[in-house]
């Protein structure tokens, strides 16, 4: 079983979103649902493109949220890398 780790700049990330999109209490318990499958199967989620494509995505306990991470293979490390909405331009899977 995979090691499962949040990186600092995912947390800003989340912070950031339960503030500006005005989500419950229950959104961390809801997020941490949302990545644990990815403990036991690192490679869950589809591969990103682009400037992305060493990274693959999860839905959050939202269909516009999206949970990015890495999986290293050699420390059986899955690192959550950010939390973004996906309705943004800016957005990984938007091409960018």
């Amino acid at each position: 079983m995979a090691r499962l780790v949040v990186a600092e700049r995912a947390q800003a990330n989340l912070r950031a979103m339960i503030r500006t999109h005005s989500l419950p209490e229950s959104t961390r318990e809801r997020v941490r649902m949302a990545i644990a499958p990815l403990a036991e199967f690192p490679q869950l989620g589809p591969r990103l493109q682009g400037r992305w494509d060493q990274f693959r995505f999860v839905l959050g306990p939202w269909p516009w949220m999206l949970v990015i991470y890495r999986w290293d293979e050699a420390t059986d490390t899955v690192i959550v890398i950010t939390i973004q909405d996906a309705r943004s331009s800016l957005a990984a899977t938007s091409g960018r």
